[in-house]
């Protein structure tokens, strides 16, 4: 299967740094550990949205590897609540919108102990993070304020991703 990458070379060597990677509508079963984990030293942004991952080959020990990864995109693909990620201190926005997360209690907790520096989290377009505005109930919108848990969580961002451009609303939300 060819693997897209994209990124912005680091620095000059021999071999190629990239400070973001893009595995974006390659229609991928498996994590690229391979090409990921060359880049241990530098990646900070990864995009394994529009794929076909799902929890059954989700192996995400070694993305515990990436120090210095603030940012992972997992969007549209199908994770479900029980996604075990590994400890990843460093990343401060992870965006797992239009997946299949229908347990907010479990997925929040698994986020709160996994991502210690988590600033944003985006979950759109999953049934555990319905809209009071279109269509869920309160009691649904009262238990996506379980979210405020979250150590450090300073703010709910809805994004949508365009091929071209990243839309941010905010949600205001308090306790």
């Amino acid at each position: 299967m060819d693997h897209q990458t994209s990124g912005q070379l680091n620095q000059p060597s021999h071999a190629s740094s990239f400070q973001w990677l893009s595995f974006a509508y390659q229609g991928l079963t498996e994590i690229p550990y391979e090409t990921i984990l060359t880049q241990t030293d530098s990646l900070e942004v990864l995009d394994l949205s529009y794929n076909l991952l799902d929890d059954s080959y989700w192996n995400p020990a070694l993305l515990g590897r990436l120090e210095k990864l603030s940012t992972l995109i997992l969007d549209c693909n199908n994770y479900t609540s029980h996604v075990k990620f590994p400890y990843m201190p460093s990343v401060t926005t992870l965006c797992i919108n239009k997946n299949k997360i229908n347990n907010l209690p479990v997925f929040t907790e698994e986020v709160r102990r996994k991502f210690p520096g988590i600033k944003i989290l985006s979950m759109m377009n999953n049934e555990a993070a319905p809209s009071y505005f279109n269509g869920g109930s309160l009691t649904q919108y009262i238990d996506y304020r379980i979210c405020n848990k979250i150590r450090g969580m300073k703010k709910y961002k809805m994004h949508m991703n365009n091929v071209h451009h990243i839309l941010f609303y905010t949600i205001p939300i308090s306790v």
